[in-house]
Order: C-alpha cells, then structure tokens, then sequence
C-alpha cells in the first residue's frame, strides 16, 4: 500500500495494484480499477517512485536469505533421496535393470 494525501487533506492508502492511469491534470487524478478517482495532492512522478519503493520491498521480501536456504536445504534433501534410490541402496526390489528413473518416481 501507498500512502497519498487528498486535496482536502485526508490521508489514504491506496493499493498501487488497483491503479488503471495517473493524469497529473492541474491536480493529480488517480483512476482505480473499479472507476472510483481519487484527487490526490502528490505529483504524478512522487506517486510512480512511491509504487517502485513498494513493489522493491515486496521482491526483497520475497527473496529474503532464511527461505533461499531453506529452498536449497529441502532441494538437497530431495536430490540425496532420489539417489539413494538409484544407487541401489535398496536392491532386495530392483535389479539394476528394473531401476526406475526418478522424474517417474513417486515421492
């Protein structure tokens, strides 16, 4: 959410994801999705940094360092399986011929 002041001073958060245009007539005007404008004090150039800054945020967020290695630490996890698979760690099933390649596998 981007925070906006109204022309009657009210401020208002408003989710960048809704916006439709932004018309910097003498007053900026806001389109949203739904049809509903929104006069709002901010330039047109302040509200386009202001939606950069948000959605920077959420792609940093997204790639924060605690779930990049839990991705990797779960993808280890699945490789090292699906080898001891093949490796034959449990022979006593499958013949070497009979192994099963392991995008076919069930997990």
């Amino acid at each position: 959410m981007i925070f906006l002041t109204r022309m009657d001073k009210q401020k208002v958060f408003i989710n960048p994801d809704q916006i439709v245009s932004i018309e910097e007539t003498p007053d900026t005007v806001i389109t949203l999705f739904n049809d509903h404008r929104i006069i709002v004090t901010e330039s047109a150039q302040l509200i386009i940094g202001k939606i950069v800054d948000f959605r920077s945020r959420i792609i940093r967020r997204a790639m924060a360092g605690n779930s990049k290695r839990h991705l990797i630490r779960s993808r280890r996890r699945f490789f090292l399986s699906a080898a001891r698979n093949l490796s034959g760690a449990d022979t006593s099933e499958h013949h070497d011929s009979q192994k099963i390649p392991p995008h076919v596998q069930d997990f």
